[in-house]
């Protein structure tokens, strides 16, 4: 499991990004993941828990938790 901070997540648009604490590298995350997770809010420099899955050659978190 990899861990992060929210760079940002517009909650409008229903997506947003996290700044991988190992690699620096930006995951998408998307709105699904977050409700699926039963996250109410995703907020910048919150530090979250996620798995990364690959979906057509792109990096996509999933299976949050908020730490």
């Amino acid at each position: 499991m990899s861990s992060g901070k929210i760079k940002w997540f517009n909650s409008t648009k229903g997506y947003g990004f996290i700044v991988d604490d190992e690699s620096s590298k930006d995951v998408f995350v998307h709105i699904s993941a977050m409700k699926s997770a039963g996250i109410e809010s995703l907020d910048e420099g919150d530090q979250v828990s996620f798995e990364i899955e690959e979906n057509n050659g792109k990096t996509n978190a999933i299976n949050l938790s908020k730490s």
